[in-house]
């Protein structure tokens, strides 16, 4: 780890106040970065900033739901109030739901579907192009959204998951490349199965399902997760963009 890798940057993190999210945040403050954390949940936010605090590492907290594009460009508003000249030089989207699992399309709610797409999808769009509009001044700038291997290889049972990482997939190649030719990379993880809170609430059926696919025959951790992503998101990753980077223990070779 290291300590000043951050130094001086401004970081938002979405979903910080747990699982992926949160373990992030930590990495990222511990290597020096200023980081602000966007959850739904005030109640869990205030309790990671707490928590951190209590390990030495100062982050801040804003209540944004994602797929509401007011809050989310309140959110960077906060965040550009407390940064130097308004700077932001990161920005990781961890937030998701994921739906119904175990189930068939044809059992699936259009209420449902909607509301993945809502927060997976939609929620993707808003944080992306509102850290691009405050990275561009700068020609700097990084911007890392969560996929999944689903959205690569589709996970039976879960097809609006699927469909909406599919997604991110193809809006993290098209504004990557929008962007190219700026000091401003957009990337993607796509992930197996992950050790975390909301894995623990899906159907003990499709984690079976979806660990059964992976060659290392276990879940990810958290620690790998924060590891790769805070190499993605720093300038040691300076000819990555509109790629979506493998973690799934062999699953995906592409």
């Amino acid at each position: 780890m290291n300590e000043s890798r951050f130094s001086g940057q401004t970081a938002i993190v979405t979903g910080g106040a747990d699982g992926i999210g949160k373990a992030i945040v930590r990495r990222l403050a511990a290597e020096g970065a200023s980081v602000t954390l966007f959850d739904v949940s005030p109640e869990k936010g205030a309790a990671t900033v707490a928590e951190l605090a209590a390990e030495g590492f100062k982050v801040h907290a804003e209540t944004v739901n994602i797929a509401d594009e007011d809050e989310v460009r309140a959110g960077f508003a906060a965040v550009a109030s407390r940064s130097e000249g308004g700077r932001l030089d990161i920005m990781i989207n961890c937030a998701a739901i994921v739906g119904p699992t175990n189930t068939r399309i044809t059992q699936v709610t259009t209420e449902a579907f909607d509301l993945e797409t809502a927060i997976n999808l939609r929620g993707t769009f808003f944080m992306t192009k509102y850290a691009l509009l405050a990275m561009e001044s700068r020609n700097y700038g990084r911007v890392l959204n969560f996929a999944s291997i689903a959205g690569k290889e589709g996970n039976a049972g879960m097809s609006p998951y699927s469909a909406t990482k599919a997604a991110v997939i193809g809006l993290v190649k098209s504004a990557g490349k929008e962007f190219a030719e700026t000091g401003i990379t957009v990337n993607a993880i796509a992930p197996a199965v992950i050790r975390t809170p909301m894995v623990d609430g899906i159907h003990p059926d499709q984690v079976k399902y979806m660990t059964d696919k992976i060659p290392m025959k276990r879940c990810g951790t958290l620690e790998e997760v924060a590891s790769l992503s805070c190499w993605i998101v720093s300038p040691e990753a300076s000819f990555c963009t509109a790629f979506t980077f493998d973690l799934t223990g062999g699953r995906a070779v592409y």
